[in-house]
């Protein structure tokens, strides 16, 4: 009697639920399906009622180079390798001076490392000099070591809020002069990627889009935390103010395009007019290549801060108020409590919205086309994104197989990272 009656329960669930299923299963299981399907045809304008198998043509179309790479990317490793061993190497031989004269105790191996550091980076940096002017770099490399390890020597708490980000910022840094500056032969692993994206608009709209990914997703989710202590901390007009940051969110995407289009001019723009208060010329943000990944930012920043925001304030609340009473009998300071108790406990939500915002930076459409007038970017396909390129493949070029092949592959591309993400999630993460 009992298993009869389990079994009509589950009956009587999954009963409920078909309607669901069955409007699912036509409008996106499906469709789903059968594009993943295509993407193995031949199925464009011309084979639209018989589109003939080709396998894997279409992902390897997709890859193909209109022109082959100047040098290989083994001779562009082997280069980058060197020049990044002594970028790092000097770092550290920058770390031992430091110490030197801040302990004044002088080791023998340190010493001898240092002299024989010091020689090599000369002759390096003789060479590269004489082919690039790189002396600004190195100094302010060389300036904020030294003040930066000063600090940290001085203040332990500094050390271990900002050491991590200081040094990463400066080793990034230094690798990034070295491929972008410190070349005199041009080969490297930048220079041989730049020439790989001119050479495939697929590849160049992967390009565009990790670039905004790395813009957009630390700056946004770095801003919302802030503007949600801020909110936390509030005592008047807290109910206008979280209303004001999330209005933006729910705007249409195309109204605010708009707005941002008038922002951007570069004659008579909102923007450009406060610059040539301090005594910057105008920026034509709208009709440079350059610009134009980093205005889609800071606008998609600008709608989407808000709802980061309330998730992160959602969160802040929900932390017991005991956490912060116990530490104020420690005698702990702000940065301390903000460090040990807010920022772990709000792991779970930092972690949301960090897949949240990864997923929906790769797909990154409406703000190129409304923004450029339907165009990717002023010219020279600047602005052409992973979506913006299915888009153009599948609508303008009618080439429906090739855009399923490259739809899967940005689905393979963010599977990639949510699954990474999850996975560090699990050590990272700390529950209430």
């Amino acid at each position: 009697m009992r298993n009869k009656m389990r079994l009509w329960e589950n009956i009587s669930g999954y009963l409920f639920i078909l309607p669901a299923l069955v409007i699912m299963s036509v409008f996106v299981f499906w469709p789903v399906g059968y594009s993943f399907y295509l993407s193995f045809f031949n199925w464009d304008y011309a084979h639209l009622k018989n589109p003939s198998f080709i396998g894997l043509q279409n992902y390897i179309q997709l890859f193909e180079l209109n022109t082959p790479p100047p040098y290989s990317f083994l001779k562009a490793l082997v280069y980058d390798g060197f020049y990044i061993s002594i970028s790092i190497l000097t770092l550290f031989a920058i770390y031992l001076l430091v110490d030197i004269v801040i302990s004044r105790h002088v080791k023998i191996l340190d010493a001898i490392y240092i002299f024989g550091i010091t020689i090599f980076g000369l002759i390096f940096f003789k060479a590269t000099l004489s082919a690039m002017n790189t002396l600004p770099y190195l100094t302010f490399i060389f300036i904020a070591a030294a003040v930066g390890l000063v600090i940290f020597k001085k203040h332990e708490f500094v050390s271990r809020m900002a050491g991590h980000f200081f040094t990463l910022f400066l080793i990034s840094g230094a690798i990034y002069l070295t491929l972008r500056f410190a070349f005199p032969s041009n080969y490297g692993i930048y220079q041989w990627l730049d020439a790989i994206k001119e050479s495939s608009d697929f590849i160049k709209s992967i390009w565009n889009t990790a670039y905004y990914v790395i813009l957009y997703v630390p700056a946004d989710i770095i801003l919302a935390l802030l503007v949600a202590l801020f909110l936390n901390r509030l005592k008047l007009f807290k109910a206008f103010l979280r209303t004001s940051y999330f209005m933006p969110f729910v705007t249409s995407i195309v109204a605010i395009s708009l707005v941002w289009q008038w922002l951007y001019n570069d004659q008579y723009g909102l923007i450009n007019y406060f610059l040539s208060f301090i005594g910057i010329s105008p920026v034509a943000w709208l009709k440079s290549d350059v610009w134009t990944i980093p205005t889609i930012a800071i606008m998609s920043i600008w709608k989407t801060i808000g709802y980061n925001a309330i998730i992160f304030l959602a969160g802040l609340q929900s932390i017991d108020k005991s956490y912060y009473e116990a530490a104020d009998i420690d005698g702990a300071t702000n940065s301390q409590k903000l460090t040990y108790i807010t920022w772990p406990l709000l792991s779970p939500m930092t972690f949301f919205v960090l897949i949240v915002s990864v997923i929906g930076a790769f797909k990154v459409f409406t703000e190129v086309y409304v923004l450029y007038q339907a165009v990717p970017g002023p010219y020279n396909n600047s602005g052409l994104t992973i979506v913006y390129y299915i888009f153009q493949t599948f609508y303008t070029n009618q080439q429906m197989g090739l855009a399923s092949a490259a739809a899967y592959i940005l689905f393979a591309i963010i599977l990639v990272f949510t699954l990474v993400q999850f996975r560090a999630g699990q050590k990272r993460v700390e529950y209430l």
